[in-house]
């Protein structure tokens, strides 16, 4: 676990391409009761399509995206109804524009290894995210740092494993 702060109400599953945020941020948000993002589904679709076409996304094409996700962390710690995210996050700097959103941000990093990525990505049916761009998400990945609450996990472990782990991590920062 990285860095101490004060209760989270808002958890950020955050990963590459394949690492199986959705899968377990869904979980999470159903174990702590609160509401669940998909942060794709808040991509413009100059994004999707930039993405489908095979090319990764620069800062400029995330900012606005980022700022939209903060919009919805901020009305979720406003509110005291907390949530759950599934989010690459994948530099400082962005997980930066969600610590600023609300208090008690946390972060659960799902770190994988790139091959095994690169293989879940091209099983993957209906998803924008083509496998070959899986390369630039290890080239800009930044693993969590000290000054930022959260915890990593192996991402192949049973995804109700990895949410029993984030579950008894943030209650023990509670």
């Amino acid at each position: 676990m990285a860095g101490a702060a004060a209760a989270p109400t808002f958890v950020v599953v955050m990963g590459v391409s394949g690492a199986g945020k959705s899968t377990v941020a869904r979980l999470l948000a159903q174990r702590l009761g609160v509401p669940f993002l998909e942060a794709d589904d808040a991509h413009p679709a100059a994004n999707r399509a930039k993405m489908a076409a095979g090319r990764p996304l620069d800062d400029d094409d995330r900012r606005p995206w980022l700022r939209t996700l903060a919009g919805w962390i901020r009305e979720a710690t406003d509110t005291g109804r907390g949530g759950v995210m599934a989010c690459s996050a994948l530099k400082h700097e962005y997980r930066d524009v969600f610590r600023q959103a609300g208090a008690g941000v946390w972060f659960l990093h799902l770190a994988l290894d790139q091959e095994i990525a690169r293989r879940r990505d091209a099983e993957r049916v209906g998803h924008f995210m083509p496998a070959r761009l899986v390369a630039s998400q290890y080239d800009t990945l930044e693993p969590l740092r000290p000054d930022e609450a959260g915890l990593t996990v192996d991402a192949p472990a049973d995804p109700r494993a990895i949410v029993e782990r984030a579950v008894s991590a943030v209650r023990a920062i509670g």
